[in-house]
């Protein structure tokens, strides 16, 4: 199938497919004229690679990770896990900065309350 044709299955642009083949992500055979030719099997892998991105994986992690799909194999199953590992490392401590950059959003907000309530006058406060 054409660019076109594997983008409007799997539910992304033509941009994006693109990207994916300029990044080791795709692969496509060429036809005579240079258009680009996919099989059926690429559908998925579309939609796999969305997946990741989903979970907040960048385009440099899932080539490290697409080995384990493309030739499973223990070595490359035990790498993807070890990938996978670091990489809910580094989102654990992004939520960990998230929470305390949240808490003290928290603390500011009760503390410009209570100075609002202290510029109210006494009969208003009543």
């Amino acid at each position: 199938m054409r660019i076109g044709e594997l983008a409007a299955r799997a539910g992304v642009s033509v941009r994006s497919v693109r990207y994916y083949e300029e990044q080791g992500l795709l692969a496509s055979t060429r036809s005579a004229s240079g258009q680009r030719h996919y099989t059926d099997g690429e559908v998925e892998r579309v939609a796999f690679i969305q997946r990741l991105y989903a979970a907040g994986l960048s385009s440099r992690t899932i080539a490290e990770l697409l080995p384990c799909v493309d030739a499973p194999s223990e070595e490359n199953s035990d790498a993807a896990l070890e990938r996978m590992a670091q990489e809910r490392d580094r989102l654990s401590g992004h939520i960990a900065d998230l929470i305390r950059t949240r808490d003290a959003l928290d603390a500011l907000m009760v503390a410009a309350r209570t100075h609002r309530e202290g510029m109210r006058p006494a009969a208003a406060a009543s």
